[in-house]
């Protein structure tokens, strides 16, 4: 069987590294051209996916549009049985519909939960304390097609979402090889995603996080707030504003703990001995920040943040 593996950031490297370590004919790799970076965005960056294929010498495409007759043509070449789908783009019906056995994807949550492209920070953000992973045939419709295989993950109080990603990251490769036997066994029984019995209106979205959206709202809970913030860290990362005499400047939120505490204080509010800590009052108590970068300098913790910002009675967050 041979097989066609797409996919660009670290979490579709796993994947493809069991399959090529147990054996399995990748007749060639399909990743989002390299990215301009540097300060003045000359150099280009390959994406994990490139830099793990390339170290095992399999044939690469990078094709800027995936309609593109010269791309369809190499991919026709490749004379896949199969392909698989982990975090690339979304493919148009003559790509997922080319290999005779079909295409799968491996999406990082429990289908039909959380369909779109930021599974894990907003299953984290929304205090979930269960996600998981789906294999599921491609069809018309984001994430919306038969579910193969799905295996859960319990999310514990204090992960963020980098933990979660590492852990489906590790689950995902393996439910990988057990959707690629079972389709090989001819043993598949994909079942529709409406079989799972959550009405759409009971759906969690996952849409794509853009830096707005990563914007803290102290008028939240504190939990809710926590949540927030462990579900965008280490990456994109929550971020806010504070506030004192001198103007403003923006602060990214890696870590926190929540502290629970009757306050009359307005959200927002700081409070810090100048020294060790850094509370926010929020509606419940204070959220402790842990681990934070100020614009412009490096990501420290609270005392070392200390050492070099001054607080004032009214710095506060916004």
């Amino acid at each position: 069987m041979r097989i066609v593996y797409m996919g660009t950031p670290e979490f579709a490297v796993e994947g493809l590294r069991a399959l090529v370590e147990n054996g399995y004919d990748v007749a060639g790799v399909v990743t989002m051209p390299d990215k301009p970076a540097g300060k003045h965005q000359s150099a280009l960056t390959a994406s994990p996916v490139k830099e793990y294929a390339l170290s095992k010498g399999l044939t690469l495409l990078q094709p800027e549009k995936l309609r593109d007759e010269v791309f369809l043509r190499q991919l026709a070449e490749l004379r896949a049985d199969l392909q698989i789908v982990v975090a690339f783009r979304m493919l148009p019906e003559v790509v997922w519909n080319m290999p005779p056995m079909g295409t799968f994807n491996l999406h990082a949550s429990l289908l039909p939960q959380y369909r779109g492209a930021a599974p894990i920070n907003w299953a984290v953000i929304n205090g979930e304390t269960q996600t998981g992973a789906t294999t599921f045939f491609l069809s018309h419709g984001i994430d919306t097609g038969k579910i193969i295989l799905r295996k859960s993950l319990s999310i514990a109080d204090t992960d963020d979402a980098g933990l979660v990603h590492d852990a489906l990251m590790a689950i995902g490769a393996d439910l990988i090889l057990e959707t690629v036997e079972l389709i090989r066994a001819g043993d598949v029984e994909a079942i529709e995603q409406s079989s799972f019995g959550e009405s759409e209106t009971a759906l969690r979205a996952a849409p794509k996080i853009f830096k707005e959206t990563c914007r803290i709202d102290w008028g939240l809970p504190l939990k809710r707030v926590y949540d927030f913030v462990r579900g965008l860290a280490p990456y994109p990362a929550s971020w806010t504003e504070i506030v004192t005499p001198d103007g403003r400047r923006a602060l990214k939120v890696y870590q926190s703990e929540k502290r629970f505490a009757a306050h009359s204080l307005p959200a927002g509010a700081v409070l810090s001995d100048a020294r060790s800590y850094i509370d926010v009052a929020v509606d419940g108590g204070f959220l402790r920040l842990l681990s934070l970068q100020l614009a412009g300098k490096k990501r420290m913790d609270a005392a070392c943040f200390l050492n070099g910002f001054k607080f004032t009675d009214d710095t506060r967050v916004e």
